[in-house]
């Protein structure tokens, strides 16, 4: 028989190895706190546990969220968030995590749903030896139990463990990667997260985006960082020339055509693709840089040089900083001299680990 969960996703802890409130963090340009609950509101009733409302004012997730739960018993954990949740939700059964769990998704309910039955209080997560009590399904039979915990100072979710019916959900069994658990607890970890970072060059035609680019990977190779280059054409190309073998294939017909040393490859396939397929195919790097896409949401530096034109074209709100050998300041944005390679460097580095 189906049992009704209700999702309660706890986003009241302090957030102290981040230093900032990780509810608010992004990735893939959307708020955790956001990216979660529209992951998992088509489950049902969603609850999301706070420590202070008004910290979440005007989060567009908002709207998705059922009951917002307020913490009684401040600073003692993630075991108020799951006693609030239980007592508000409406069904017998909540499905438990955490909001620095952005890549938690509804396969891990329905995983979880699985192991649910009459004589089971919860159903734990569990990689290799590792428990997850905050991707995990509670019934309100642990409230009795919980109360009591709180109510005698003790905070630690694995000692409800040994005093309800737990059954324990192994990762490995699912079809699930382990970064459906992953936490993210610290800027180190952000970003990492955020690998790879991409960002544009982007600038009117001739205004230098390529020898702007030729100098920061000079930047990042002296950093020991990894960096890649993708180049947006706006008409078309060819990588290939008369009378190598690949040139012969594909003028035979092949749509796609791949050709490998000890040291590179080159794949050239004849399809429509873009900038994110291709950004998906370039794994292990740490920062991709895109030449041109000045039409793009990407963050982006723009290159204005007196040649070509006299002031940015992009969207100021999507600017990181402007290198110019024209201009000096331009509203709100930093602007540095287009021969700067240094600061326009550093600039980048800020944004991006920033977080």
């Amino acid at each position: 028989m189906k049992r009704e969960v209700s999702i309660a996703v706890l986003s009241g802890g302090k957030s102290s190895r981040m230093r900032k409130n990780k509810a608010l963090l992004k990735l893939e340009n959307d708020l955790f706190v956001n990216r979660i609950i529209k992951r998992l509101c088509p489950l049902g009733e969603v609850l999301l546990s706070v420590d202070k409302k008004e910290k979440y004012e005007g989060i567009e997730a908002l709207s998705k969220v059922d009951k917002v739960l307020v913490d009684e018993h401040a600073d003692i954990g993630p075991i108020e968030g799951i006693y609030q949740s239980l007592k508000a939700s409406s069904n017998d059964y909540v499905f438990v995590c955490a909001v620095d769990m952005p890549y938690i998704d509804e396969r891990c309910v329905r995983y979880l749903e699985q192991f649910i039955s009459d004589g089971v209080d919860c159903v734990v997560m569990k990689e290799d030896d590792k428990v997850h009590p905050l991707c995990a399904i509670y019934s309100k039979k642990c409230l009795p139990v919980l109360e009591k915990m709180i109510s005698e100072g003790r905070y630690r979710l694995v000692d409800i463990y040994n005093q309800v019916n737990v059954v324990y959900a192994s990762l490995e069994l699912s079809c699930m990667d382990k970064v459906v658990v992953k936490n993210i607890n610290t800027p180190d970890e952000y970003h990492d997260l955020m690998k790879p970072h991409v960002f544009a060059i982007s600038g009117i035609k001739n205004s230098g985006k390529t020898y702007l680019i030729e100098k920061l990977i000079n930047e990042f190779i002296s950093d020991g960082l990894k960096v890649a280059v993708i180049k947006h054409d706006g008409h078309d190309f060819d990588m290939d020339h008369e009378g190598t073998d690949t040139y012969r294939v594909s003028m035979a017909g092949a749509c796609g055509v791949g050709i490998y040393s000890g040291n590179r490859y080159t794949l050239y396939e004849k399809r429509q693709t873009n900038e994110k397929e291709l950004i998906m195919k370039l794994q292990g790097y740490d920062y991709i840089i895109l030449e041109g896409m000045k039409d793009s949401d990407y963050p982006k530096i723009e290159v204005v040089r007196k040649e070509v034109s006299t002031k940015p074209y992009c969207d100021e709100k999507h600017i990181i900083c402007i290198a110019s050998d024209c201009i000096s300041n331009y509203n709100s944005l930093s602007v540095f001299d287009l021969n700067d390679y240094k600061g326009i460097y550093m600039c980048l580095k800020e944004y991006f680990q920033g977080g």
